[in-house]
């Protein structure tokens, strides 16, 4: 399950990137990275689990399913924090740096009266 919640992550980032976002400077291309990044990682996990268990391995239990949503989940959140934190800290379109110049203007003004 995290592999195909990954993997389908991979797939609709790259869609976009493709769509047209690498014209853009929001570093779409990043987050591609990471999905994909996770999607072999969660690959090469199940190619192993399935050397172990063999035929176990498609017949997983409801519970364990559960358990492997979820932690899929928590890897394309983390993933859509780690490119949000990427986009804040490089600010393409420079709102932050705008809003923190407003505010220090703000201040020297009513500080100067």
């Amino acid at each position: 399950m995290t592999l195909l919640i990954t993997l389908f992550a991979a797939i609709i980032c790259t869609v976009i990137w493709y769509a047209g976002a690498y014209k853009s400077n929001m570093k779409v291309g990043v987050l591609c990275w990471l999905y994909w990044g996770a999607s072999i990682m969660w690959f090469v996990d199940a190619i192993f689990e399935y050397a172990e268990i063999k035929a176990e391995f498609f017949n997983p239990a409801p519970l364990d399913m559960l358990n492997d949503a979820y932690l899929g989940l928590s890897v394309v959140a983390l993933g859509m924090l780690i490119w949000l934190i990427i986009v804040l800290i490089s600010d393409p379109k420079g709102v932050i740096k705008e809003v923190l110049f407003k505010k220090t203007s703000k201040t020297k003004i009513t500080s100067e009266n």
